[in-house]
């Protein structure tokens, strides 16, 4: 599956605070002669994931008044970065693929437009959580979910049976199986805490309720260290402390070998992990089960993000009407999304395409679950909202500096301490940017 891996936003100069009341972009309500029956337009698209160009033939065949051409482009920062010095140059492209957590930045730099009116219809195509992150937690919509990445437990199912473990539903039954797996065999490990990709703690702490970024009035509020997410480092910290779990990062050579050699039997990750682990342990396939994320109540369910992006139009665009009904289009029509997964390997933001008939049959990787995408769309509807700022970056980059010297030390006091340092130094940044932050 597509998926965002070490990705950074870039962090800007803002001249002006960034409130509830001033998310709107300020040429929202500019003169639009993009509506499909004013005549035959052009709109540039800016995308990352592969195969958009095929997509794109789709429409342009069946929509010969509203022309699209995908100029295909890097991701992360350096799209952020693009994209920001051409909306300056008034020269931004008319729609754009933004992640969700670059939204905030391109919102405020007054990159992306407030697109409420023309995209109302398409807010019941997809999962409240989902809808949320394209809201900013306000009334606006500033762009259309694309593709998701709920978080989900993966599992070797061959040994889970052989040590006689049962999968946890419960962060709780969680810890007990990395113990009781540990007494049984102490070379192997449930998991590993890694510190070298963000995402994964950010959709974690958006599983126990974290809301990093609020605003209030004309003020933004910090809360990284919120109880929330403590409870979420704590839990990790102690495991890591007492050598329930291993402490070493993900994507390594080493991280690889122990997936295919069962030396590491689980992975919490996202729902495009097979892709992952059909690089990193080709000879495990076949042997795994994905199942719900564990909770931190019984009973309770609700699951975390990790990567996905979304389609916005930028203030820039004169044909903004027309822009929008290909965005609509683009993350709503089967066709569409049937094209996308085929194309790009995406997971599909919108609801019925996830149990759609391009996802009809499991991964090749877990041939053995064939229901694992009507599981996988059971768990994306219960994705929890998530909070993101104008920063996002500086709290990723503190997050992998500070975390992975508690996790080198073993320590669930400096998980804390590394908890502290994010909040603090994402406040300061923001200070330092002019941004009006609530104490």
């Amino acid at each position: 599956m597509q998926f965002t891996m070490r990705r950074r936003l870039v962090a800007t100069s803002i001249a002006v605070a960034l409130g509830a009341t001033t998310l709107a972009a300020c040429s929202s309500d500019s003169d639009d002669k993009g509506s499909a029956d004013s005549g035959p337009v052009s709109l540039t698209y800016w995308a990352w994931a592969p195969g958009m160009d095929k997509v794109t033939a789709i429409w342009n065949k069946e929509h010969p008044d509203i022309q699209v051409t995908v100029k295909k482009q890097a991701s992360g920062d350096e799209l952020v970065t693009k994209i920001i010095t051409a909306a300056k140059a008034k020269k931004a492209p008319d729609l754009v693929q933004a992640e969700y957590q670059a939204l905030p930045t391109l919102v405020s730099n007054d990159v992306l437009a407030d697109i409420t009116d023309e995209v109302k219809d398409a807010e019941d195509k997809f999962a409240s959580g989902i809808w949320q992150m394209v809201t900013l937690g306000t009334d606006s919509a500033y762009a259309i979910p694309q593709d998701s990445g709920p978080l989900m437990f993966y599992y070797r199912e061959d040994l889970f049976k052989k040590y006689g473990l049962t999968v946890p539903t419960t962060w709780e039954e969680f810890a007990d199986t990395a113990r009781a797996l540990k007494k049984k065999d102490s070379s192997k490990a449930l998991t590993t805490f890694s510190a070298n990709d963000s995402g994964l703690f950010a959709g974690l702490a958006q599983q126990a309720g974290a809301k990093w970024w609020t605003t209030e009035g004309q003020k933004w509020k910090v809360a990284i260290d919120d109880d929330a997410t403590k409870k979420v480092a704590d839990f990790w910290g102690g495991l890591v402390e007492e050598g329930a779990i291993d402490n070493q990062p993900m994507y390594t050579p080493a991280w690889n070998k122990a997936l295919n050699t069962g030396k590491q039997i689980a992975w919490v990750s996202a729902v495009w992990a097979p892709g992952v682990l059909t690089t990193a342990a080709p000879d495990t396939a076949g042997k795994w089960a994905m199942a719900p994320l564990p909770q931190w109540s019984a009973g309770e369910s609700a699951t975390g993000s990790w990567g996905g992006s979304s389609t916005g139009i930028t203030n820039d665009s004169k044909h903004k009407e027309a822009a929008a009904e290909f965005a609509t289009w683009l993350n709503t029509d089967e066709e569409a999304l049937a094209a996308m997964v085929k194309e790009g390997g995406i997971y599909p933001a919108a609801t019925a395409a996830q149990t759609g008939s391009a996802l009809s049959e499991a991964p090749a990787f877990f041939s053995n679950q064939p229901d694992f995408y009507t599981k996988a769309a059971e768990i994306a509807k219960t994705t929890a909202p998530s909070a993101w700022g104008p920063n996002v970056n500086v709290a990723y980059t503190t997050f992998k500096d500070a975390f992975g010297k508690a996790a080198k030390a073993k320590s669930k006091a400096e998980f804390g301490t590394a908890l502290t340092a994010m909040q603090d130094d994402t406040v300061a940044d923001m200070k330092k940017q002019g941004f009006e932050v609530s104490e």
